[in-house]
């Protein structure tokens, strides 16, 4: 284990609006889905987890565990990492349609050149 993404749980219905909300503002937005229905916002009040970047040949995963009945998202390590390398996971956004496609700057050697 590497670091808990944790921040504010939110019901998935509220994203869109606080994206828009944190867009306004020009505040840099912070989420991960926990599951259908449930969204850690760790914009304001999160983890350093949170400043940790795409790859597409990460050196970390994240899983959803439970504990205590709490679902909680956590950071693993896949290898053993140097210190001061950059921690990466692989953000797994959902396929979109093409005109959403979000482009990859990861630099890996095997990069798929976006990020859905």
């Amino acid at each position: 284990m590497v670091i808990e993404y944790s921040g504010i749980v939110v019901r998935s219905v509220l994203t869109d609006k606080r994206e828009k909300f944190y867009d306004s503002k020009g505040i840099g937005c912070y989420m991960f889905r926990i599951d259908e229905a449930e969204v850690v916002d760790a914009t304001m009040h999160g983890s350093a987890a949170r400043f940790i970047n795409h790859s597409c040949e990460p050196n970390c995963y994240s899983r959803v565990i439970h504990v205590e009945g709490h679902k909680r998202i956590v950071i693993f390590a896949l290898r053993r990492i140097l210190r001061g390398e950059e921690l990466t996971y692989d953000y797994k956004f959902p396929i979109e349609e093409p005109a959403a496609k979000l482009p990859c700057n990861c630099g890996a050697r095997r990069c798929r050149r976006f990020l859905n």
